[in-house]
């Protein structure tokens, strides 16, 4: 039994597709709970919906996602960039990087392709009444920093594309009167608490934004793309570290009886990172939706599986 953390990092939630796509061929591994920011969340909830027909469904529908979420990309404002054949960093450095115009300009009536292909995917009241699997989708309020975390029974629509909302790029999704930009502003994923929750012991986090790099960046597009991988593993180093300590305190100090104590001395944590397994992530773009790079880093998140398949035995 395994429990999924699933970062966010736009584009580079391919390289989850993949490691989830090889995780459910194999039988008798059964997935507990997910956690997930952005296209993190984006991949828990098609999963979770997914599962509850069975795996086939669910690797079906994250196919269907990702080859819908490349095609939309041509829709957007900046799609003829790719159809003059300006992709990758390059179409995304054209069209983002000076940042100079805001979601509210550039897009004033807040379109957002992923609303309608989610909608059509994703059957939110089956996953309100029957999931069988825990989900802890987070966003961060606007006007408090703070995180909050939404659960599989009261999961909507507008939920998820809160997870998912880049500042940036997207308008502030509004839920009950309060206004929503992406998760990873505040855990990237959330840990602790899929830990203390879910009933494996055994919990994946695949990571996404690349944190170590090889070289300075100079110029002004290397330069704002660091400044927001570093922001956005920030929570998650945050998140790390008060689950190690939580750990070590657990295994210390045996009169710790709770539910909780007990489930995180036995908890192992497993770790995927894309960075280790495509060459040069640091330097492409978490907004380059080309399907080529798509199904490249699908691959590598299904050898990266694959390898921890062999590795653990499961």
């Amino acid at each position: 039994m395994l429990s999924l953390a699933l970062q966010g990092g736009g584009s580079f939630g391919a390289f989850s597709w993949g490691v989830i796509d090889r995780l459910i061929e194999q039988h008798g591994l059964t997935i507990d709970a997910l956690s997930g920011t952005s296209a993190g969340a984006i991949n828990a909830v098609i999963l979770a919906d997914g599962l509850g027909v069975g795996p086939d469904e669910a690797r079906e529908k994250l196919q269907r996602f990702w080859k819908r979420a490349s095609d939309a990309a041509l829709l957007t404002p900046f799609g003829p960039l790719r159809s003059m054949g300006v992709t990758g960093s390059a179409a995304t450095t054209l069209a983002f990087s000076t940042q100079l115009v805001s979601p509210y300009q550039y897009n004033p009536l807040g379109l957002n392709p992923l609303r309608s292909i989610l909608a059509d995917l994703v059957d939110f009241e089956r996953l309100r009444k029957a999931s069988s699997r825990r989900l802890f989708i987070a966003a961060t309020q606007v006007k408090t920093g703070r995180l909050r975390l939404f659960r599989e029974t009261e999961l909507t629509l507008e939920m998820v594309l809160a997870s998912a909302c880049l500042p940036l790029l997207h308008h502030a999704i509004e839920i009950e009167g309060e206004l929503y930009w992406d998760g990873g502003l505040s855990a990237n994923p959330p840990l602790r608490r899929l830990a203390m929750e879910s009933d494996a012991d055994d919990l994946m986090l695949v990571q996404l934004t690349p944190e170590r790099l090889k070289a300075l960046p100079q110029s002004s597009q290397e330069i704002a793309r660091r400044v927001n991988q570093i922001s956005f593993n920030s929570p998650l180093q945050g998140e790390l570290e008060a689950l190690s300590s939580l750990t070590a305190l657990c295994r210390s100090e045996p009169f710790l009886l709770s539910r909780e104590a007990r489930k995180l001395h036995r908890l192992r944590l497993h770790r995927i990172a894309a960075e280790d397994e495509v060459d040069g992530l640091e330097r492409n773009s978490a907004l380059d939706l080309d399907w080529s790079f798509l199904t490249r880093l699908k691959e590598s998140g299904r050898k990266a599986a694959d390898a921890w398949l062999a590795a653990t035995g499961y």
